[in-house]
């Protein structure tokens, strides 16, 4: 059953949710976790992709759109915003980090799912829901209070 991880972050700076959705994604790649990072739009995928190649000068992070994805050749972390799971993501991919507002309908081929929720009263709430939308249906819950300048934990 896929566990899901709730990541509690200690400030509401605009940033900080795709920041440490980096961080996270950094982390799952050098344990060798294929990842996908689901956001609400093209636009917020694109500033997913631009943020993957500068939010740390010391790293590399082989990512594509999923639009851009060969299914031969998927690199190890995927950005898409579709509401279908993309061609070759459902059986080699084993975290989704959800920058979307809703829980995706295919959240369930994962075996891990982030959840990323800063201090702002909008994200607390869509945390509250997505919490009870999980917690309803019986997934393994789990919270992470993280500090502004800690390490993701995966």
């Amino acid at each position: 059953m896929t566990r899901i991880d709730f990541y509690i972050l200690a400030d509401a700076a605009p940033r900080s949710r795709a920041l440490f959705a980096c961080r996270l994604a950094d982390k799952a790649y050098r344990m060798k976790h294929p990842i996908y990072i689901h956001t609400a739009s093209e636009q917020h995928a694109a500033h997913m992709d631009d943020l993957l190649w500068t939010f740390n000068q010391g790293s590399f992070l082989p990512h594509a759109l999923s639009h851009q994805v060969i299914a031969a050749n998927t690199p190890p972390i995927v950005i898409g915003y579709s509401n279908e799971l993309p061609t070759g993501i459902q059986t080699n991919t084993t975290v989704l980090i959800n920058m979307a507002s809703d829980v995706p309908l295919f959240f369930s081929h994962f075996e891990r799912v982030a959840e990323i929720i800063d201090q702002s009263p909008e994200q607390k709430q869509i945390g509250r829901e997505r919490y009870r939308f999980y917690r309803d249906r019986g997934y393994e819950l789990q919270s992470h209070n993280i500090a502004a300048s800690s390490e993701a934990t995966v």
